[in-house]
């Protein structure tokens, strides 16, 4: 019997009408696979995995490979949004037999949870040198039942090499400037000649060109700043970015961010928003002003939910006639731009958008770029009539599922561009739905919280976005909610045996095979990064009891900048962050409203800028208007600079 139906995530859902009997990860389902001596099936994805959908499609709705599934094995179905911590153990465990991961991923465990086989997409016959699933399932049952010894082995095996993995960073000292610098040397050499880095697939490095542009605003570095610009100029020309509905796709399939791989992910528009809107601060440019504005308006239009969160996602495919069919929605032919726009809007459209007609994707579409600079307001004028048109058609699935850690991100990255209100309602809805005022938990379906705890990067982005708010609100209650939820996590994810490492999943969750913990960012930053970041700013606005533990998980993340930059994008933000050391606070007087306005615009990234009466919060201990006008005092670290009154002085001020 299947039992998904009442799940909290839309990827089990998705799965509930199989022939499969799947059930949740559970102590019943590895006790269930004990008493019937079988091995777990463990089948990881993602509602908004294309390759997730296929092997649904293909196996677990055919009757014959579900009955031969529920006859040998106890299967597991788990999303991955929800149990990173489960994700986590089993990718490294798929990455160390087969040298490579993916979802879905197709894990064969003991009744224990040690992985003895893993892969990730399996055909339904045999296909370029993969065995067919059935053939798969027949080996895996004679394996379990004529040759234990070796399934033993090889989990001892496998085992062994996940606690290792799992020993945390090794002490050390926060880089120096010159290991900075050097760090920012590395990044700018690997710089693609497409903007950004490596070759296909392309992800959005939304952490690292963070991290440079901070780093340039910090040293003047040109070559740092050029490989931020030219990335953030490559992408949202690219196909990787919706021309005419805002938004970025989760990567591009090309080297040149020409086609997309179509989910959008609430977590890249989260970061990449972020990074737009920073970039668009310091250079004024209006492109990256017009993309943070759209991908702004893309997350309130499309993935907001009743409540004020945000949706997980948008599917890869859209559903033409019963089939999901990738990029349906989003790609076009000359012929179609012409039916919308008229021929001479239309031609004029296919140059600008490089819309050919043997295509830039499949059976002669293409996905759509920005070529040159168009003139704005015929530009403006076809991108409404297109998008209106765009909006007729079928459109992708959505995972309505509210993950903690990307709301947390967006609430941050929309403090930063300007919706404060639409922050703050987001915030209000994960404290008052996905926190119970000791644990927070990972996700909730239509306003119902589910089972899964919060992760390390829960907690920690959460503390960010809180403080976030305080800094643009002034209202202390911000603060007073992430000092609260900041303990909570010190509490469960700090390791006691070695002060500035962190877990990612709680002392007091669900027994695993291994703790995970892995310091290193992959599509999001990673736990240990977002906790630096989260303490970072809570040593200047919640106190210097914070300070220690700063610096210690500062310190411990070192050697992961000075060795592996790319692999390290968030920790080198929060980096240059503490070695900036900038904070701002604005004392009300006469004109504090004009002078925090320039306090903001003109702060670099990873600032602390706060505004209020003498005394309202650390910043402001000590320090008032003069004469009556609003001051705007300048602090790097502990030493601060006299008292300011105008915006001139005070660019002077952050300038130097």
């Amino acid at each position: 019997m299947n039992r998904l139906g009442q799940s909290t995530s839309p990827y089990l859902r998705q799965h509930a009408d199989n022939p499969v009997h799947w059930v949740q990860w559970s102590e019943q389902a590895l006790a269930e696979a004990a008493e019937r001596d079988v091995p777990i099936l463990l089948s990881i994805g993602y509602a908004a995995c294309h390759w997730c959908h296929v092997m649904a499609h293909e196996s677990f709705e055919d009757e014959a490979i579900a009955e031969q599934m529920n006859a040998g094995f106890v299967c597991i179905k788990v999303d991955r949004e929800e149990r990173p911590d489960l994700d986590a153990i089993y990718m490294n465990a798929t990455v160390a037999m087969t040298g490579q991961g993916g979802w879905p991923m197709t894990c064969f465990l003991t009744p224990a949870g040690e992985p003895f086989y893993c892969g990730t997409y399996f055909p339904p016959e045999p296909r370029n040198g993969q065995p067919g699933f059935p053939q798969l399932l027949d080996a895996i049952s004679d394996t379990w039942r004529e040759r234990r010894a070796e399934v033993t082995r090889v989990c001892e095996q496998v085992t062994e090499h996940l606690c290792r993995a799992g020993a945390g960073l090794p002490d050390g000292a926060a880089p120096t400037a010159p290991e900075l610098a050097d760090a920012v040397a590395a990044l700018c050499a690997d710089e693609d000649r497409s903007g950004g880095f490596g070759r296909a697939p392309k992800f959005p490095p939304s952490a690292t060109v963070e991290a440079l542009l901070r780093h340039h605003e910090r040293t003047g570095d040109p070559a740092a700043y050029a490989v931020a610009l030219r990335c953030a100029e490559a992408m949202a020309r690219g196909g990787i970015y919706d021309q005419l509905g805002g938004g970025f796709a989760r990567y591009a399939v090309d080297a040149d961010w020409v086609v997309p791989h179509f989910e959008k992910m609430l977590y890249d528009n989260a970061l990449l928003l972020r990074f737009y809107a920073h970039l668009g601060r310091r250079t004024g440019s209006p492109l990256a002003l017009r993309v943070a504005g759209e991908t702004a308006d893309f997350l309130l239009r499309d993935l907001r939910v009743d409540g004020g969160a945000f949706a997980s996602s948008l599917d890869a495919d859209t559903d033409i006639d019963g089939h999901g069919v990738e990029g349906a929605t989003y790609v076009w032919t000359p012929a179609q731009l012409a039916e919308v726009l008229g021929e001479s809007d239309g031609a004029w459209a296919a140059e600008v958008f490089a819309v050919t007609e043997a295509g830039t994707f499949e059976h002669g579409t293409s996905t759509l770029q920005l070529h040159g600079e168009p003139d704005p307001v015929r530009l403006a004028d076809v991108r409404r009539r297109l998008f209106d048109a765009r909006s007729r058609r079928p459109q992708p699935g959505r995972d309505d599922k509210v993950v903690t850690v990307w709301n947390a991100l967006a609430i941050t990255a929309l403090a930063e561009a300007g919706r404060v209100g639409d922050a703050a309602a987001c915030a209000h809805y994960l404290l008052d739905t996905h926190w119970d005022g000791d644990r927070l938990y990972r996700s909730s379906l239509g306003g119902l919280v589910g089972a899964a705890d919060g992760m390390a990067e829960d907690y920690a982005a959460l503390v960010t976005g809180l403080l976030a708010l305080a800094q643009h609100t002034g209202d202390p209650a911000w603060s007073q909610s992430a000092t609260v939820i900041l303990d909570a996590a010190i509490d469960r994810f700090a390791d006691p045996s070695s002060v500035g490492n962190w877990y990612d999943a709680p002392s007091d969750g669900q027994p695993l095979l291994t703790r995970p913990r892995d310091p290193a960012d992959g599509a999001t930053p990673s736990g240990a990064s977002l906790i630096a970041e989260a303490l970072t700013y809570a040593e200047v606005q919640l106190g210097e009891r914070y300070a220690a533990l700063a610096a210690a998980t500062r310190a411990r993340a070192g050697e992961l900048i000075r060795r592996l930059p790319r692999g390290a994008g968030h920790h080198l933000a929060v980096a240059e962050q503490a070695r900036a050391g900038l904070a701002v606070a604005v004392a009300d007087g006469a004109g504090a409203a004009a002078l925090l306005a320039e306090a903001r615009r003109l702060a670099p990234g990873g600032a602390v800028v706060v505004a209020g009466e003498r005394d309202s919060q650390p910043l402001l201990e000590g320090r008032g208007p003069v004469d009556g006008k609003a001051a705007a005092y300048v602090c790097h670290g502990q030493v601060c600079a006299l008292p300011v009154t105008d915006g001139q002085a005070l660019a002077a001020l952050l300038r130097r």
